[in-house]
């Protein structure tokens, strides 16, 4: 099929529930329906604007409180795997997901097992006596188990990783960036651990996942977003994700588009070809996208339709950042208008906008239904922070007073 830019700009927004912005209502079920939609959202633990997922959340879902994230992992609704990055997956899907690389691949965890038996068995001992157990509650163990850079590696913690790849241990919880884990069988519902998928399914769907997740992908993702599935080309010993892709086609759980002014083929999800075909116009609301964020995942075509420029600056020194390190785009209606770079203080219950840019040629005072729409944008965050109020930084003023905002 065929595509206007304005036709997928529309569709990439509706379908990402921002159009308008924070409107899906019902608590944790609409949580999940984001889940069930997107396939899984990025976990990221840094939480000085809000951890990833739950800002990710808060611009779809009304009222959206953190929260309802949590409630969720807590009753095993969604579990924690590693989708282009670590991310939180609805548990149903789990066993598509059974097949886990791990940093090193299968066969290097199922041998860090069998050369380090005795610690193995050991650990798993603990965890059927103990239950939940993160790695400090053991004592340090050395073995053949060497590191990134040939050093020896703490045997536990490998045994830890690898009992998590082979199944037997999941993650059961995080206290900062400690993890906890427990046997998988007391973590994930019986009727779950005990639906088996074959391999090659598994790798399909994982590939399908991430088309989920954005929407309007090409064959080869952008930036990473088919890693960790399979190599590009199949070999005698595994299938390649070229391959797994062209089933996907002729299956028809894929669908090639053409997009207008964007270079090769975009594949759309085939139960959303109407709404591609017919994506509603876009509506006076306002939302800042999380930096992780899968509508954020192409760069390039973020600047072929929506003439947006996009680094996640977080990772350079200060002095290369041209803007700042955690940094939320603005996007009202179907485009991306400016970005602002906020800092949740709870001690003092306050929100500090430390910065605002807008996109050149964007006048926000012009804008039909902006200011209003900013307003609420900002209202919405408060809530979402606990804060009380806004805290403009000095050189804001002109934005201070275009969108005072009060919880």
């Amino acid at each position: 099929m065929k595509a206007t830019a304005e036709a997928a700009r529309r569709f990439l927004v509706a379908r990402h529930f921002l159009a308008p912005a924070r409107s899906l209502a019902g608590g944790v079920d609409a949580v999940l329906e984001v889940f069930r939609k997107l396939g899984s959202i990025q976990f990221d633990p840094i939480a000085v604007a809000g951890r990833n997922h739950d800002l990710v959340l808060h611009a779809r879902v009304a009222g959206y409180e953190p929260a309802w994230c949590d409630v969720l992992y807590e009753r095993r609704e969604i579990f924690e795997a590693t989708n282009k990055a670590l991310s939180f997956v609805p548990t149903s899907e789990f066993p598509w997901f059974r097949h886990v690389m791990g940093r090193k691949g299968p066969r290097f965890h199922a041998t860090v097992l069998t050369e380090n038996a005795d610690v193995a068995e050991r650990v798993l001992e603990r965890f059927r006596a103990d239950g939940q157990l993160s790695s400090l509650d053991f004592e340090r163990e050395t073995g053949p188990t060497k590191d990134w850079f040939g050093m020896p590696e703490n045997a536990v913690r490998a045994v830890l990783e690898s009992y998590t790849v082979a199944g037997v241990l999941g993650l059961a919880r995080r206290d900062g960036k400690l993890r906890y884990y427990d046997l998988l069988e007391r973590l994930l519902p019986a009727e779950v651990l005990a639906h088996q998928v074959p391999e090659r399914e598994q790798l399909r769907h994982k590939l399908l996942s991430r088309h989920r997740a954005h929407g309007l992908l090409a064959s080869g993702g952008a930036g990473g977003t088919f890693d960790r599935i399979a190599p590009p080309k199949s070999t005698p010993e595994r299938v390649g994700r070229n391959t797994l892709h062209e089933e996907l086609v002729e299956l028809g759980a894929l669908v090639p588009v053409d997009v207008e002014g964007v270079r090769g083929k975009r594949f759309v999800l085939e139960q959303e070809v109407a709404l591609l075909e017919a994506p509603p116009e876009p509506t006076p609301s306002v939302a800042f996208i999380a930096p992780f964020d899968s509508l954020l995942w192409d760069t390039a075509l973020l600047a072929n339709l929506f003439d947006f420029t996009y680094v996640w600056e977080g990772f350079f020194p200060p002095a290369r950042r041209r803007w700042g390190y955690y940094v939320l785009p603005i996007i009202s209606g179907d485009r991306f208008v400016g970005r602002i770079e906020p800092r949740i203080d709870l001690e003092d219950a306050a929100v500090r906008v430390l910065n605002v840019w807008w996109e050149d040629g964007f006048a926000p005072r012009r804008a039909g239904g902006f200011v209003d729409a900013m307003r609420e944008a900002l209202r919405a965050y408060l809530r979402f922070a606990g804060a009380e109020r806004l805290d403009w930084a000095p050189h804001l003023a002109t934005e201070k007073r275009l969108f005072l905002s009060r919880p």
